[in-house]
């Protein structure tokens, strides 16, 4: 990890802008194919999220395996199961991984993680984990619109160094993908 310092009053502390992941890499280029031109941006959005879970978490980096694997995970069901109802796929990819790794105990907070990071209403359940990261992909979602009383410069300082890339253009052209071919369910990955 090679963090640099940003300044952080929502937690009371100083929270760092983390610039290398081995897991997270480690974990995601196996997809790079599979996610094909779409790999830059999403891979720069699953950094951000695990940086805004970092900087959302009142225990900051503790716990950054599980923000990792939970973001690689997240919505990488777009690609590998070809759908915009990603989510069951997305599941499915983390548990595969975190079974074969020794790490089944973490199969239902990671699960929870996905399937609950485009809730629009708040996380419920044992683990704090899952709001946290359901607030950090709102928060990059929304382009820092819905901070959840983050400060604009560490969201700023976060996307500055993991820049957009083209991910929400991706998003709308999935999106309206979707929309095209069904009208009546076009974004499936939202609950309330």
């Amino acid at each position: 990890m090679s963090p640099s310092p940003v300044a952080n009053s929502h937690s009371g502390h100083s929270s760092l802008v983390i610039r290398e992941l081995v897991l997270l890499d480690e974990l995601l280029e196996p997809y790079r194919s599979r996610i094909g031109a779409d790999f830059t941006a999403y891979r720069n959005h699953v950094y951000r999220v695990v940086n805004l879970c970092a900087a959302l978490s009142p225990d900051g980096t503790a716990g950054l395996d599980r923000f990792c694997i939970a973001a690689v995970f997240h919505d990488l069901g777009i690609w590998t199961a070809g759908t915009f109802d990603y989510l069951p796929p997305s599941i499915a990819l983390a548990q595969d991984y975190l079974l074969r790794n020794g790490r089944s105990e973490w199969s239902a907070e990671i699960g929870a993680m996905i399937l609950d990071h485009h809730k629009v209403t708040a996380a419920a359940g044992p683990w704090p984990t899952v709001e946290v990261f359901r607030r950090a992909d709102w928060v990059d979602v929304s382009l820092g619109l819905r901070p959840f009383g983050l400060p604009r410069t560490t969201v700023a300082a976060i996307r500055s160094a993991w820049p957009n890339a083209g991910f929400h253009r991706c998003l709308v052209r999935l999106a309206l993908r979707r929309w095209w071919r069904h009208p009546l369910s076009p974004l499936p990955m939202f609950r309330l």
